[in-house]
């Protein structure tokens, strides 16, 4: 699930004045991005860190003609609203991170950070009434345009490849965000959070025929509740995350195979052959979701086997004791 979500307003539904403050702390926080960007990069890539420390100062000029165009028309109260506080909008990776990233990755986040302002600031220009405003908005758009042909030009000119290898890049980004994420957020619940109900009631019944059933029951439904949950979090036009429909069918299905995956061996009358065989099945959901989160998230591979193998045993170990007892 998403937690969170029910406190989240839509973006459709941000007044003028909402928007301009969220564009004004949307700008703060890339130019504080880019600055660690730059920081991380400095040492070993010293062009590149020139060239997001322009970005970033750019970033500020924005910022600052922003709060201008806010002041004359609200006042000097400008509101706290974030990223995070708007179903659908795009995020950014926590700062935090940025060590975990290669540089080749951390150019094309950035190229994808001025595409998802560009974004933001045609559909918001859209929504404006007042005719200053939306020129500035549209203004910024034009920019943020430009800033990806800046970026697209920084990775062309430090990472060997041509158009077609951009172009993979890019296409790569957006099946892990349609795909990828919403399949691996789909597998992760599915496999974990139905292993203590599966196996309290194989432990507390020694029935596999009632097991598969409690099993079988909780995979669809958390199928169905994720799956929903994901398609009308976020219709994909400002985050770049894809299609709704493709994402929450991602997460749907996956939820449902990853606890199917320790449901279905319930289907051999012998109790401990079915039992012996699950443990084994989600042994391997397991690994295979921290080899996911390594492969195509980039999580380092110690800290994804301790968040996942560890939460996941545990999980299970809980699930044991309460059916044993």
């Amino acid at each position: 699930m998403i937690p969170g979500f029910s406190y989240r307003r839509r973006f459709s539904d941000l007044s003028e004045k909402e928007i301009l403050a969220l564009a004004i702390s949307s700008e703060e926080d890339d130019a504080s991005i880019y600055r660690s960007y730059a920081e991380h990069l400095k040492k070993d890539y010293p062009d590149t860190a020139k060239v997001f420390v322009d970005m970033a100062r750019v970033e500020d000029s924005h910022r600052k003609i922003l709060i201008d165009k806010f002041q004359s028309r609200f006042g000097e109260n400008i509101p706290l609203i974030r990223r995070e506080h708007v179903s659908g909008f795009y995020a950014r990776k926590p700062i935090w991170l940025i060590k975990n990233l290669s540089v080749d990755r951390i150019r094309l986040e950035s190229e994808m950070m001025e595409r998802d302002a560009y974004n933001f600031y045609t559909k918001a220009a859209q929504m404006t009434t007042d005719a200053s405003t939306r020129k500035l908005l549209g203004d910024l758009a034009a920019a943020e345009a430009g800033h990806v042909s800046t970026t697209d030009k920084l990775v062309e000119s430090h990472v060997s490849g041509d158009a077609k290898e951009m172009e993979a890049r890019t296409s790569k980004r957006q099946l892990i965000l349609t795909w990828v994420q919403p399949g691996l957020a789909g597998l992760m619940d599915g496999s974990v959070s139905t292993l203590a109900p599966i196996f309290a009631t194989a432990f507390a019944t020694q029935n596999t025929s009632t097991t598969f059933l409690v099993g079988f029951a909780a995979s669809i439904g958390a199928g169905i509740s994720m799956g929903l949950t994901e398609a009308v979090s976020d219709d994909g036009s400002i985050s770049g995350r894809g299609s709704p429909f493709k994402r929450g069918i991602a997460a749907g299905v996956m939820t449902a195979v990853g606890g199917l995956g320790h449901a279905l061996p319930y289907l051999i009358p012998h109790f401990w052959t079915a039992t012996i065989i699950a443990m084994i099945i989600v042994f391997c959901e397991l690994w295979a979701i921290v080899w996911i989160q390594n492969k195509y998230m980039e999580a380092p591979f110690l800290r994804a086997t301790l968040q996942v193998v560890l939460g996941g045993a545990l999980v299970l170990a809980a699930g044991i004791l309460i059916g044993s007892g």
